[in-house]
């Protein structure tokens, strides 16, 4: 199955360039790695509202919530990695008094492969979900990555969408195909449920190919919302009554806890596929890291195989 490739990073850069035209009360803070998330192409167009702060994420996350208390939408754009330096001052300021920011963390689970295990996140998920009032968002291409983000624009309160670097498969061919809050089914199926996030999402359809040909029919859900959890999902989930989750994140918190969390009282059974307590590593190619963290769509076949017997 063949998929175009895009980049996550270029299509945020492009939507907040598209809605800087038409929001002026959007301003953009960044902690000095614009050229990386693209926010430098929202500072060439409007310099007056693009702030760097330097290399401190606590304090770009306060002036954040100044600016947001004044009537500013205020987007806090680093990598997933480096936003949880300030994952108190999200707690204390822009959570408990639920402050209109958007955070947009770029270069999540392995996709900055080459800067090793020092830049890559596996925790973000389950740190950011678990703060009250805050939304948590991955999108699975760059269609829905601006699409969620305009929706995340237009909806009050904190948000944090994670996005990956730039190999980035299509799966949607319009921004409105995806809906803030309500998981998507991409194909439909008796045998068992595939539930995936962020990259995931386009692997999870090769497997079902793959899973076609073995005889195994699955439905597979793009769970883009993790936080607040699309109440569909169980029911999806318990029709088949055999799920898998895969997510480039640590299998302790993110979407799999999630789901798991909110069918253990129905006896459905759930394998997680994601990172396994550990840490990333450096590497020249990114799909050969995915294969070795058994997330490419040929391992992620053989460990839906084993559970379904």
């Amino acid at each position: 199955m063949k998929l175009k490739v895009e980049s996550y990073r270029d299509a945020f850069g492009q939507k907040l360039v598209e809605l800087g035209e038409k929001n002026k009360h959007l301003i953009v803070l960044d902690p000095d790695v614009g050229d990386s998330t693209r926010t430098a192409w929202f500072r060439e167009k409007f310099p007056n509202r693009f702030v760097n702060v330097g290399i401190s994420e606590q304090d770009m996350v306060g002036i954040a919530a100044g600016l947001s208390i004044e009537g500013f939408t205020p987007i806090v754009a680093t990598f997933s990695m480096f936003i949880l330096r300030a994952w108190e001052q999200i707690r204390n300021t822009l959570a408990r008094d639920n402050l209109n920011v958007k955070i947009v963390a770029s270069h999540g689970g392995l996709s900055d492969f080459g800067d090793g295990s020092s830049h890559q996140c596996f925790e973000d998920i389950a740190l950011m979900r678990v703060i009250p009032e805050m939304k948590t968002i991955v999108p699975a291409d760059a269609q829905s990555t601006k699409g969620l983000f305009e929706q995340a624009i237009r909806t009050k309160g904190p948000t944090y969408i994670r996005i990956g670097r730039d190999f980035c498969l299509k799966i949607y061919e319009n921004e409105d195909d995806v809906v803030l809050g309500k998981v998507n089914v991409l194909e439909e199926g008796d045998d068992l449920t595939l539930v995936a996030c962020g990259l995931m999402v386009p692997f999870a359809l090769m497997v079902h190919k793959m899973l076609l040909k073995s005889g195994v029919k699955s439905s597979i859900v793009d769970a883009h919302t993790i936080k607040p959890l699309d109440s569909r999902l169980i029911s999806i989930c318990r029709r088949t009554g055999r799920v898998v989750t895969i997510e480039e994140h640590s299998v302790i918190g993110g979407l799999g806890s999630a789901l798991c969390e909110n069918l253990s009282e129905y006896g459905v059974k759930v394998k997680r596929i994601g990172v396994f307590d550990r840490f990333g590593e450096s590497s020249e190619d990114y799909r050969k890291l995915l294969q070795k963290f058994q997330l490419d769509e040929d391992s992620i076949f053989k460990q839906v195989i084993s559970f379904v017997g």
